[in-house]
């Protein structure tokens, strides 16, 4: 059973525009926030729905069938946009949605090896077409690369330690399943945190098997180029390395100048995409905190093109 989105409420307010025709979801998930879209926008408008993952595809298809005139959905990733917005036969839109990580469909099917609060085999990848996953980052890489991972995508302060014991238990035995990484880590680092100790080593695997950060720098430059004058990007993200990102990438796009401070004109002749309309970040308000624990680290933040 698919949750109702997060900040959906506030999508709707950023997103939904009577001028606006064309709309893209660029991670379709549950088709929460796609329902959202179809039933507050417009009758003439239209949806361009995007996901890697087929069973989100064949859930949102048989749910959003009422709406099969307005919505086309795509199996792709949402780095390549423009080719799908391009094969739908449009080459812009007026809005787009990026609802970025893992859906909760995905974290609450244990087949899926994305939580560690579940025992099912190390998988974690969104298309499940894709070679690399997670077993093979765990049992292949050396210590080292798993270090970097573990450091570099999920901010882990004791990522060494981790890798330390990941690589000696893996001379044992494969590492076949997630609860058998969570003791690892576990055993590694102890268990005195608010927050589950595998929580962070999780994160990074599943965001290095997706390569979501470099996905969706791409994506916010391809977002750019296909939107319509006055159009809008409103990116939901769920940890700090994306939201930094989020941040940096719009703060560029309005104001891409590189010229030194010392010169008193500009003459690298680079002009604003835009300006943030977000200027403090969007969060989720206090009855859906109550209602959805996913929500309390989601943020929303939003683009407008000129």
């Amino acid at each position: 059973m698919y949750h109702k989105p997060v900040l959906y409420d506030e999508v709707i307010e950023y997103m939904i525009n009577d001028k606006y025709r064309i709309y893209l979801d660029c991670t379709l998930g549950g088709g929460g926030h796609a329902r959202g879209i179809l039933e507050n926008s417009n009758n003439n408008s239209k949806l361009i729905g995007i996901d890697q993952d087929i069973n989100a595809i064949n859930y949102v298809s048989e749910s959003l069938k009422s709406y099969s005139d307005r919505l086309m959905i795509f199996k792709n990733n949402f780095e390549n946009m423009k080719t799908v917005v391009y094969m739908a036969a449009y080459d812009k839109v007026d809005a787009i949605l990026m609802d970025i990580g893992v859906s909760s469909e995905q974290l609450d099917n244990k087949e899926r090896g994305f939580s560690y609060k579940y025992d099912a085999k190390l998988d974690m990848r969104m298309d499940t077409n894709q070679e690399l996953s997670a077993y093979e980052v765990v049992n292949e890489y050396s210590e080292k690369e798993i270090a970097d991972i573990l450091y570099k995508f999920g901010e882990e302060p004791k990522s060494k330690k981790i890798a330390y014991n990941i690589v000696k238990k893996r001379q044992e035995k494969k590492i076949e399943t997630t609860l058998e990484l969570s003791e690892i880590v576990i055993r590694a680092i102890g268990k005195s945190m608010k927050k589950h100790p595998a929580k962070r080593t999780f994160q990074a695997l599943r965001i290095y098997v997706n390569r979501e950060l470099e996905v969706l720098e791409k994506a916010i430059d391809e977002a750019v180029d296909i939107l319509n004058p006055g159009g809008r990007l409103l990116i939901i993200t769920f940890h700090s390395l994306e939201d930094k990102m989020v941040k940096r990438k719009f703060r560029e796009l309005e104001d891409p100048c590189t010229c030194s401070k010392d010169i008193p004109i500009c003459i690298c002749n680079k002009k604003p995409l835009g300006k943030v309309i977000t200027r403090k970040v969007v969060m989720a308000k206090e009855n859906e905190l109550q209602a959805n624990n996913r929500s309390h680290s989601a943020k929303l933040r939003v683009f407008e093109r000129i």
